[in-house]
């Protein structure tokens, strides 16, 4: 028997459709910009190289585990920092993603889709791991 809502096919395509942004993102990063490249626009942003590491393992791995729908509130939660320095990084750009150097709404927007995941969980079609669900409850 089905008992999953509404909500739950809502929080599915909200976390599905933003775990493939996440991975689109960090591959762009990987593939487009290099890895060199993206350590150095953070440089130029007077920020410390290692974040862009850390920003690209969050973004694939964040992404994937999004996808997948392992541990979505936390992993959410998680990338909320990464997405609010992005909307950082392109507060000086105005407010149009589509203005040169992209703009701060497209991150804060998909800051909000992140903080509706931690609200309301993985929703349906997630992967269940018993063991992260009995250790992280609600949270897995």
């Amino acid at each position: 028997m089905n008992t999953n809502t509404q909500a739950d096919y809502a929080a599915f395509i909200l976390r599905v459709s933003t775990g493939i942004l996440f991975l689109a993102h960090g591959l762009m990063k990987v593939f487009t910009f290099t890895i060199p490249g993206t350590v150095g626009f953070f440089e130029s942003l007077g920020l410390p190289g290692f974040l862009a590491y850390l920003t690209i393992i969050a973004e694939l791995g964040g992404g994937v585990l999004l996808i997948l729908g392992i541990g979505t509130r936390l992993v959410s939660l998680a990338l909320i920092p990464v997405l609010l320095g992005a909307t950082w990084a392109h507060a000086g750009n105005g407010w149009s993603f589509s203005a040169a150097g992209g703009g701060w709404e497209y991150p804060l927007f998909w800051t909000v889709a992140q903080a509706s995941l931690v609200l309301l969980g993985a929703g349906a079609y997630a992967v269940r791991i018993p063991a992260l669900q009995k250790s992280l409850g609600q949270f897995a």
